[in-house]
């Protein structure tokens, strides 16, 4: 009997061959950031890795500040997940279905699910700039604030010093914002910060402190180049703002000075910078109108502030820039004035006891105008002023205008019996000076009582002179470069001829009369 046949060895399935979309899925769902991937290998470990990577870096980025992530960790994040898209892919091809495990997601679901799912990663980074771009339009709002808050604190203080670098501070916050943010919320926000910005300067000018107001509208002037291309853009109108007030404050701090000051910088400053400005044009109707009132004013209570304000006025006239303003007229017009002014105010001023002062002003009067009809008028007050200075007494009223008398006249020798030159000065009803030579052969004498006797013993070799005047009561100034000066009184009487002696004691001057 034949041996039965051997048996078959048992039949077994072969492994069903690779999905070519398991290694996709796994990589598309690994890139979502979540380790889906792993999930569905069943690698835990892996899995978790991939979710303390992301829990990190939202840890990292959340909340979104202005900073933002940075850039280091999104390249790692990113390199990461590139990392394990490739190596779920490694690792669904290598374990094949059976890495699914007995029920596997279908190949296409998953490989849908992983498209579906890279987009939380995208929306995530997507929220997460917008984010990021709220966060830095609140900075830059606060920013804004924070310069607005500056100009608002400065309102009311004086322009100047810490003042200005203050507003120059709030005013590059500004540049800063125009120039680099420009598409933000803030930028769009600068046109009402900078026109409070202007106001808070040009608040003197607002209240009519025209010339406290001449410096900060100076700066606001320059703004425009300081804010560069971008900030002068969002200035609109602002631009030329300052002009006309700068204008108008020149004028008025200028005219309100006129008189006061003899270099009108305001005024010459409006000509030279707005010339063809209505405030430029009214310069020269006010500079005569104020001649005009001050030359009027000559006859009143105080002729020699006149003179003074005139005189600046001059000079107000001569520093203006001359194809603006034609000052000869002007000037003439002044130096008319002037001329009457300095004798008025010699005779104000003797007029108040101030004899010495009234004196000098109506010496320099007589000097520095020849010309003038009232120049011996003024010599006659300066003798008497000069009398009156050492005797108060000859001030009780101005010389007279013509020589007056008692009805006759008397004869008056006037003698040098000292050494040096003699002036004498002599008041009453007439006025008048006369000088005497110097004595060589003079000595000095140890007593009064000496000089009185060669007095009496005779003057005729001496230097002297004969006054003829009208009789009344006289004042007389001795002056001799040698001694001080000295004065004495005497009334003149038609019944007598005097002899005037002046001599020099030791220690004082001498004289008499006989």
């Amino acid at each position: 009997m034949a041996p039965p046949p051997p048996a078959a060895p048992p039949t077994t399935n072969p492994p069903p061959p690779p999905n070519p979309l398991h290694p996709l899925s796994t990589a598309l769902l690994n890139l979502s950031g979540l380790g889906l991937g792993y999930v569905l290998l069943r690698r835990w470990l892996p899995a978790a890795v991939c979710w303390a990577a992301t829990g990190v870096l939202l840890f990292v980025a959340l909340p979104a500040d202005v900073d933002g992530v940075p850039g280091a960790v999104v390249i790692g994040y990113v390199v990461f997940l590139v990392i394990v898209a490739v190596d779920g892919a490694r690792r669904a091809v290598r374990e094949g279905a059976a890495g699914y495990g007995r029920r596997p997601l279908r190949a296409p679901l998953a490989l849908g699910l992983g498209v579906v799912l890279l987009a939380v990663p995208a929306g995530g980074a997507f929220a997460y700039e917008a984010a990021h771009d709220e966060a830095v339009e609140e900075m830059l709002l606060d920013r804004l604030d924070s310069a607005d808050r500056i100009v608002a604190g400065l309102d009311g203080r004086p322009f100047g010093g810490a003042t200005e670098e203050q507003y120059r501070r709030a005013l590059g916050i500004y540049r800063g914002l125009a120039e680099d943010h420009g598409g933000s919320r803030a930028a769009d926000r600068l046109p009402d910060s900078l026109d409070a910005y202007y106001k808070s300067v040009a608040a003197p000018y607002a209240a009519e402190r025209y010339c406290d107001a001449v410096t900060p509208l100076k700066h606001l002037r320059t703004v425009p180049g300081t804010l560069g291309a971008a900030g002068k853009d969002r200035l609109g109108s602002l631009a030329g703002w300052p002009d006309d007030r700068l204008a108008t404050s020149l004028y008025e701090c200028g005219a309100a000075a006129l008189g006061k000051a003899e270099a009108n910088d305001p005024l010459s400053e409006l000509l030279r910078t707005f010339p063809e400005s209505d405030q430029a044009a009214k310069v020269e109707p006010a500079l005569r109108a104020a001649i005009d009132t001050r030359s009027a004013a000559l006859k009143g209570a105080d002729p020699c502030a006149d003179v003074v304000a005139l005189r600046a006025l001059g000079a107000t006239a001569d520093a203006l820039p001359g194809d603006e303003v034609d000052a000869g007229p002007l000037r003439a017009a002044t130096d008319r004035a002037v001329e009457r002014g300095v004798y008025a105010c010699g005779v104000d001023e003797f007029k108040d006891a101030d004899f010495a002062q009234a004196a000098k002003t109506l010496n320099d009067f007589a000097r520095q105008y020849p010309g003038n009809a009232k120049r011996d008028r003024a010599k006659d007050i300066a003798v008497r002023a000069e009398i009156a200075a050492e005797r108060p007494s000859a001030g009780r009223g101005l010389p007279p205008a013509r020589s007056s008398g008692g009805g006759g006249t008397v004869e008056l020798v006037v003698a040098n019996l000292g050494p040096g030159d003699l002036e004498v000065l002599y008041t009453g009803p007439t006025t008048g000076t006369v000088k005497l030579k110097d004595c060589p052969s003079c000595r000095v004498y140890a007593t009064k009582s000496q000089g009185d006797a060669a007095c009496r013993a005779g003057v005729g070799k001496y230097p002297k002179t004969t006054l003829r005047l009208p009789a009344g009561e006289y004042h007389f100034l001795y002056k001799r470069a040698t001694v001080r000066n000295r004065a004495d009184g005497a009334k003149l009487s038609t019944a007598y001829r005097y002899t005037d002696c002046s001599f020099v004691t030791r220690g004082t001057a001498g004289l008499g009369l006989t």
